[in-house]
C-alpha cells in the first residue's frame, strides 16, 4: 500500500490534483486532503504555480514561439505547452490549440487513438489523438508531483503512488479503458477509476463532519456538476442497514456536452452583435479570443455584486483599426439575460430538449448537445429515473413523490450565485408540482477542486477510512446476438441483446452468463456490436432482449476483429460468456470454449483489427 493517497481531476477544462498523506493512525474526520500547485507556463518564459492546469495542449509550429520560452523545471527541451499559456495562445491562433480531448474520448464511431487534434487544423500542423493529449495533461501532473516533492518526500514518485482518476459518469466503457489507456501510458499503473459526482460527493463528506444530520434515510440527492465542457447529473440514495447509514448511486445521466464554455461562446455571440450593429464584422479568431474575454468577464461580474458592466478588449484586424484594438463591454444585464434565459430557463417538468433541424449535411465534430437549456436536460434526466426514486424512497420513508430531496452543486458554472439560485427555483417548481417536500441544498464544497479531493478521500474510503458509495457499473451492458434463422433476401437477420454485465455490477466482481451456448465464428473477420442502457435496471445477468429500441439501448463502438484459432477445424465454436468487471472499473467479456485452452477476451476497441 503506497503512502500518498492521490485522487486526479481529468477535467474537460481543468485538471486537478489532490493528496492525502496516510501515514499514522487517522480516521474518516482527521486525514487533512491537499492540493499539489502545479507548475505551468502562463506567459513565455514564465513558469508560476496555480491549483488548476487547464486541458489545454499548445502545439507550436517550429520557431513560431522563441526558443526556450516553453521550458519547464523538469524539461528545458518542452516544445509544447500545457495549461494556462496554452488556453490564452490557442484562443488567439486556434488551429494550434487541441481542447475538449476528454469529450472526444467518448465520441461515436471515430478512432480515438488516430491523431486529428486540433480538428480542422491545416495541413502541416503537429496533431495528436484524444488518447495522447489526455495522456500529456496526466504526465505533466506526474511530472509536477515528483519535481516538487522530490525533497519535501524523496522517493514517493506518482508512479508508485495510489491513484483514483475521475470520469464522467456518463462514460460507457469504451471511454473508461480509453482514460486507462492515457493513464498507464503516463506511467499510473496502481489505478482506480471514480465517477465525478460521486467524488464530489465523497468531498462534502469529508467536508462536513455533520452530514449524518444533514441527510437522512429516503433521501436521494441529485448531483448537478456543470463544468467548463459537460453538465452531468447523479442520483445517490440514502439507505439504513444495521442501523448505519448506506448510499447508492441509484441513476447517472448521458454525457451532454453543454457547460461554461458554451456559455462563453454564447456571450461572445451577444456582443459580436454589438460590433456588427457599429459595421464591424469579426472573423472566427476574433471570436474565439471574444469567447476567452467574455469568460474572464463573467467571472467578475459575477464574483461582484457592484459592478454592473466589464469592459471588452479584443485584438483588430487591418488597418482600419485604429490602435490595433477593438473594445466593447459586458453587461451584468446582458450577462444574466443570456445565461439564464437561455441555459436556465423557467420550464415545466414535462420539458424535453429540444433536438436540432435535419440538415442534410453538416460538419463532423464533437457531439454538441443541440439545446442550451440545462433545465429541459434536468427534467428530461430525472422522468427518465422516477422509478429507481420511488423504488428508492418507499424503502426510506413509505409512500412519497418520486423527485430528489437533495441537491448537491459541482463544476465552476455555479460559482455564479445567480444561476445556483435560479436552479434551485426551477427545481423548487418542479417539487410542488409533484407534490414532492421542498429540496434543501447541501453547500459547502470547492467546486474547482471538489472532485480530485474526493477522489482523494476515495482512495482513503478504499482503505477503510469513512463510508463508501455503492455503485457499480453505471449502465447495464449488452452484446449482440444474431438469431439462427432461414435466410431472406434483402433482410438480415435480426439481433437480439444478451445482458452480460447487469446495472451496479460492483468491481472486481466476476460471473458467468447464464444461458445457452453461444456460436464464436473464429479465423475470419467478424464484427461485434455492444450496447448499453442507464434505465433498464432490473435486467439480470443473462436476460435475453428479443425486443428492443434504441430509446432503450444505445449503441457503443463495435469491434472489428479475428479471431485465431489454427488447432480448431470448425469456424464455429461453442462459447459460454464470462464478464468481469475489473477493480480498476473497466469491462471485459470473455468467450470460453469447451477446451479450458480455448478462451478470447472481447475488447472494447475501435476499428483494430487483431488476432487474439
Amino acid at each position: 500500500m503506497s503512502r500518498f493517497s492521490i485522487g486526479i481531476d481529468l477535467g474537460t477544462t481543468n485538471c486537478a490534483l489532490a493528496w492525502v498523506d496516510a501515514t499514522g493512525e487517522m480516521s474518516s474526520d482527521t486525514f487533512v486532503v491537499q492540493t499539489l500547485a502545479i507548475p505551468q507556463v502562463v506567459q513565455p518564459g514564465v513558469v508560476e504555480e496555480r491549483e488548476l492546469l487547464p486541458s489545454f495542449l499548445y502545439l507550436p509550429q517550429p520557431n513560431e514561439v522563441p526558443s526556450g520560452s516553453l521550458r519547464l523545471p523538469w524539461d528545458a527541451q518542452r516544445d509544447y505547452a500545457v495549461g494556462e499559456f496554452a488556453r490564452h495562445q490557442g484562443g488567439l491562433v486556434p488551429t494550434r490549440l487541441v481542447s475538449s480531448a476528454k469529450s472526444w474520448l467518448v465520441h461515436p464511431g471515430i478512432d480515438r487513438r488516430a491523431a486529428f487534434l486540433p480538428w480542422q487544423a491545416p495541413e502541416g500542423v503537429r496533431r495528436v489523438s484524444p488518447v495522447e493529449a489526455s495522456t500529456r495533461y496526466l504526465q505533466h501532473l506526474v511530472e509536477a508531483w515528483n519535481y516538487q516533492q522530490a525533497t519535501r518526500f524523496p522517493g514517493e514518485r506518482l508512479e508508485l503512488q495510489e491513484v483514483v482518476l475521475t470520469v464522467p459518469a456518463s462514460f460507457d466503457a469504451v471511454a473508461c479503458a480509453l482514460t486507462v489507456e492515457a493513464a498507464r501510458a503516463a506511467g499510473l499503473e496502481h489505478l482506480t477509476l471514480l465517477e465525478e459526482p460521486q467524488a464530489a460527493f465523497y468531498s462534502w463528506i469529508h467536508t462536513h463532519h455533520d452530514w449524518r444530520k444533514q441527510v437522512r434515510v429516503g433521501d436521494v440527492v441529485l448531483v448537478c456538476d456543470v463544468g467548463g465542457g459537460t453538465t452531468d447529473f447523479t442520483l445517490i440514495a440514502v439507505s439504513e442497514e444495521a442501523g448505519n447509514l448506506v448510499l447508492e448511486r441509484i441513476a447517472v445521466g448521458d454525457h451532454i456536452l453543454l457547460g461554461g464554455d458554451n456559455m462563453d461562446l454564447a456571450l461572445a455571440h451577444c456582443l459580436q452583435q454589438k460590433f456588427y450593429r457599429q459595421g464591424i464584422k469579426l472573423d472566427f479568431g476574433q471570436l474565439r479570443q471574444l469567447a476567452l474575454a467574455c469568460r474572464l468577464a463573467k467571472e467578475k461580474l459575477f464574483s461582484d455584486p457592484q459592478l454592473l458592466a466589464c469592459p471588452i478588449t479584443i485584438l483588430g484586424r487591418g488597418s482600419r483599426v485604429i490602435g490595433g484594438t477593438l473594445t466593447t463591454e459586458l453587461t451584468k444585464e446582458e450577462l444574466q439575460q443570456v445565461l439564464l434565459d437561455g441555459f436556465f430557463p423557467i420550464v415545466d417538468f414535462s420539458a424535453e430538449p429540444k433536438t436540432a433541424s435535419t440538415v442534410g449535411l453538416q460538419e463532423l465534430g464533437l457531439p454538441y448537445a443541440a439545446d442550451a437549456a440545462i433545465t429541459r436536460h434536468l427534467a428530461s434526466f430525472l422522468r427518465r429515473h422516477q422509478s429507481a426514486l420511488a423504488e428508492r424512497q418507499r424503502q426510506g420513508r413509505g409512500k412519497m413523490a418520486a423527485f430528489p430531496t437533495a441537491v448537491l452543486f459541482n463544476g465552476g458554472v455555479f460559482k455564479a450565485t445567480a444561476l445556483v439560485d435560479r436552479l434551485v427555483e426551477v427545481l423548487q417548481q418542479w417539487a410542488q408540482a409533484q407534490g414532492a417536500p421542498p429540496v434543501r441544498v447541501l453547500s459547502g464544497t470547492d467546486l474547482d477542486l471538489a472532485v480530485a479531493r474526493g477522489a482523494a478521500c476515495y482512495g482513503m474510503v478504499r482503505r477503510g477510512h469513512g463510508v463508501r458509495i455503492r455503485g457499480g457499473t453505471a449502465r447495464a451492458y449488452y452484446i449482440g446476438v444474431a438469431v439462427n434463422l432461414p435466410a431472406v433476401p434483402g433482410m438480415p437477420p435480426p439481433v437480439k441483446a444478451v445482458c452480460v454485465a447487469p446495472f451496479g455490477m460492483e468491481e472486481g466482481t466476476e460471473a458467468d452468463v447464464p444461458g445457452q451456448e453461444l456460436g464464436l465464428i473464429v479465423g475470419q473477420p467478424v464484427y461485434f456490436r455492444f450496447f448499453s442502457s442507464s434505465t433498464r435496471r432490473k435486467d439480470p445477468i443473462g436476460a435475453v432482449l428479443e425486443d428492443w429500441d434504441e430509446n432503450e439501448l444505445q449503441e457503443l463502438d463495435s469491434l472489428e476483429v479475428t479471431l485465431q484459432a489454427s488447432d480448431l477445424h470448425s469456424p464455429i465454436v461453442p462459447v459460454r460468456l464470462h464478464s468481469h468487471v475489473t477493480p480498476v472499473g473497466t469491462l471485459e467479456l470473455w468467450c470460453l470454449g469447451r477446451n479450458k485452452q480455448h478462451r478470447w477476451k472481447l475488447e472494447f476497441r475501435l476499428r483494430e483489427r487483431q488476432g487474439t
